[in-house]
């Protein structure tokens, strides 16, 4: 199987093994020695950590100095990522985007300018 970006599932052949503490994914910039891309990373046990003699590292999805860290090939899972996906779209859908003026309710100065008035 092929090494997948724990973030974006790009492919990372093109990277030469083995995978260095400051190596990134050439799709998304992510670093890859992080907890989420180990296949010691568990979620469901304590510390989402399998290896017991390893420290404790807060932040799964930051760069960190585990010396027991061991690439794992089903780091990037597909359909959390969809999930992922469709929760951020239904989120976004909910909320006008602040960027985009044109979103933006035309009466929201006039409401503003009436909280203020006697």
């Amino acid at each position: 199987m092929t090494l997948r970006c724990w973030s974006c599932g790009e492919s990372l052949q093109s990277l030469t093994p083995p995978l260095g503490r400051q190596d990134e994914c050439p799709a998304c910039a992510n670093y890859l020695h992080v907890c989420r891309m180990c296949a010691f990373f568990d979620p469901a046990v304590t510390r989402a950590c399998r290896e017991d003699d390893a420290e404790d590292v807060k932040e799964k999805a930051q760069l960190n100095f585990c010396d027991y860290f061991k690439p794992s090939v089903n780091a990037f899972d597909p359909l959390k990522a969809a999930a992922a996906q469709q929760a951020t779209d239904a989120l976004a859908a909910l909320f006008d985007d602040p960027d985009d003026p044109s979103q933006a309710p035309a009466s929201l100065p006039f409401a503003a300018d009436q909280l203020f008035k006697k």
